[in-house]
This record gives structure tokens, C-alpha cells and sequence, in this order.
């Protein structure tokens, strides 16, 4: 009788134990669960990986951070972010080697409104272990003029400010699906220099993450998952500039169910973090 009592106890908590809801899964393209430690494995592999964020989910800022400890573990990393733009790499750049405290990187960069909650601790990691640390997006009034007037717009900045957005005249595919899917998205909101900034965003972000990669390094870019779902975006910009790197992908999704990845959120990255709709944001 006790024999049966223990086991029948031991079931039930492995049954409870098995029954727990899961915050989150990771898959890969193919919707095909993976662990994170098989995610892990293929990553240290890379030289450039984009990381793809919701931006105000905790599951999505959380695995970033893990990760970067992790590779850090075996490989040399450079990190970079869209959440800084580059006319504040100086600032970031005197914040990580501590020649300025946060309350004045606070009052001199443009600091995103959650960057307390969400970003600081992926720089913080960048201050600690004295590692570089990219401001990779192009500076949003910069974006705003593109998005007024399009592209020739920046054709009459002056040289300096030219050194914080990528080189003119970039490339530009009216036809990739993601920047069709912008049009589609924003109805009558939407026009083709909204696209066109969405560009420039992106090129501007593969330009500063291809101008710091040095061979043998990591590259650990962080951006909101739009930027490089379906292998486009920056990801199309670092292809046509080089191809002789190995990159990966990671985006986040929310579902109402995470045990099976939705038909839609399939091939969006090489692995896709699902998270429960349910999680709560960090604004």
C-alpha cells in the first residue's frame, strides 16, 4: 500500500510538473520546437545574429540578455542596437568605458522611454565586461525627413550629419514583401515614404553593424523583430553589401497558445521565441 501511495504521488507531480503552463517556446523556421540550448549551439556558430524583439515584451528583453552572457561565454562580442541611434555613439561610448555616469548618458543621448527597464541592462553587460557597444540606427529626425520627402531629402546634409546614416544613395525594393506588407498595414495612412524610411532604417542599421564586424568577433544586433523577419530588412541590406558571413536570425511572436506555432509565424527567422499573448509588457 505505501509502495502504491508513493507512486501514485510521484505521478502526480510529474503530472502537475508536465501540466504547467509554459510562458514561452522557441521554434524554428519550420514550426518545429527547439530547445534553447540547441538555439545556443547554432548561434555561437555565427558572426552576425539579429535579434528580433517585441519591444515592450519582458520574455523577448530577457532571452537577449541570456544570450549575450552566454555567447560571451566562448565568443568575443560586439553588440549593437536600433534602441540607440548613431549620433549618440559618443555618449554611449563614454558611458561604457565610465568616463560618464547614467544620469548624464540619461541627459545626453535619446534614450528610448523603457530603456531603464529594457535596454540598460544589455549595456550595463557591454560596461561590466568592456565590450563595444553599436548605436546602429539613423537619427529619427533624419527618418521623419525621408518619411516627409523621401530619399533626396538627405542629399543636402551636411557631411557630418552624413556620417550617421548610411551611404547615398542606398538601395531600395519597393517589391520586398515586408515593405508591401507596411502599405497594407497602414491603408490609407500608408505611403511610399513611410516605406522608404523604413528603408533607411534598415540600411542604415546593416551599414553601422557591417562598418564595426571585425572577423572572429559576434556581432549581436538587437532591433525590433520587423526589421528582420523574413530574412529581409537589415538582413537584405547585410546580403547585398556581404555574403561571405553567416547570419542568423531570431524574432518574437505572441500567441494566445504557445504549444504550436501559428501556419502565419512560420519561416519568420531561423528560431522564433513564441510567447503567451497574456505576458505582461514592460509599458
Amino acid at each position: 500500500m505505501k509502495k502504491t501511495i508513493l507512486l501514485l504521488s510521484l505521478l502526480l507531480i510529474a503530472g502537475a510538473a508536465f501540466s504547467q503552463k509554459k510562458p514561452y517556446v522557441i521554434y524554428n523556421s519550420k514550426g518545429k520546437k527547439v530547445s534553447y540550448e540547441k538555439m545556443k549551439k547554432t548561434l555561437v556558430k555565427q558572426d552576425i545574429i539579429l535579434f528580433g524583439e517585441l519591444h515592450n515584451n519582458p520574455i523577448s528583453h530577457w532571452l537577449q540578455y541570456e544570450v549575450t552572457s552566454d555567447l560571451h561565454k566562448t565568443r568575443k562580442l560586439i553588440l549593437g542596437a536600433e534602441m540607440i541611434e548613431a549620433d549618440n555613439q559618443e555618449f554611449l561610448n563614454d558611458y561604457v568605458t565610465k568616463n560618464i555616469s547614467y544620469p548624464e548618458l540619461d541627459s545626453l543621448a535619446r534614450l528610448w522611454s523603457n530603456y531603464k527597464t529594457d535596454y540598460a541592462p544589455l549595456v550595463d553587460f557591454a560596461k561590466e565586461h568592456q565590450l563595444q557597444f553599436i548605436a546602429t540606427n539613423i537619427p529619427r529626425r533624419y527618418a521623419n525627413l525621408v518619411y516627409k520627402k523621401g530619399f533626396n531629402s538627405l542629399d543636402s546634409l551636411s557631411i557630418k550629419e552624413k556620417e550617421w546614416i548610411a551611404p547615398l544613395p542606398i538601395s531600395f525594393d519597393s517589391e520586398l514583401p515586408t515593405y508591401k506588407k507596411i502599405l497594407e498595414e497602414m491603408g490609407a495612412h500608408g505611403s511610399p515614404e513611410l516605406v522608404k524610411a523604413q528603408a533607411m532604417k534598415d540600411a542604415t542599421m546593416a551599414h553601422f553593424i557591417l562598418n564595426n564586424y571585425k572577423k572572429g568577433s559576434l556581432f549581436l544586433h538587437y532591433n525590433g523583430a520587423y526589421h528582420s523577419d523574413y530574412y529581409e530588412g537589415i538582413l537584405w541590406y547585410l546580403k547585398k553589401e556581404k555574403e561571405d558571413v553567416k547570419y542568423a536570425t531570431i524574432s518574437t511572436v505572441s500567441q494566445d497558445e504557445v504549444d504550436k506555432l501559428l501556419k502565419t509565424n512560420y519561416g519568420k527567422a531561423d528560431f522564433i521565441i513564441c510567447v503567451d499573448s497574456d505576458m505582461t509588457t514592460t509599458y
